[in-house]
């Protein structure tokens, strides 16, 4: 049996017709009835593309949060930097700017810690969402 060679919609990558997300982006695959089949029965060790950066990203919020090391992670540079530059600037307005950023990479940890691997996927990798 020939395998089916599915384009991502997103990027244009080839991939097998088997796989339910896009090797290269990680945006969701057009489904196949090979694809439908599959997604019948259980899968076991199967992860989904992403979702490994979800518990680093997480941890790096809650732990680092004020200083956006959890949006370099997830790819997010411009957020990554003004969350780094809100910090060091906060530090010389007594504080609060630096307090008020650090409460904010501790929800997002917190956000990203909760959802599911897919709802992680879906809204932070594929749809690119940067805050909250």
């Amino acid at each position: 049996m020939a395998t089916k060679i599915v384009r991502c919609p997103n990027c244009a990558a080839e991939n097998t017709g088997l796989e339910n997300y896009c090797r290269n982006c990680g945006s969701m695959l057009p489904v196949s009835y090979e694809n439908q089949q599959m997604q019948s029965q259980p899968r076991s060790g199967q992860q989904i593309p992403g979702a490994d950066k979800k518990v680093l990203a997480g941890v790096l919020g809650i732990l680092l949060g004020g200083f956006g090391i959890h949006k370099f992670v997830l790819g997010y540079n411009n957020e990554g930097i003004i969350m780094i530059a809100v910090q060091v600037v906060g530090w010389f307005l007594c504080g609060i700017p630096s307090l008020v950023i650090s409460v904010i990479g501790i929800i997002e940890g917190i956000m990203y810690l909760t959802k599911s691997d897919e709802e992680f996927v879906q809204t932070y990798i594929v749809g690119r969402k940067p805050w909250f």
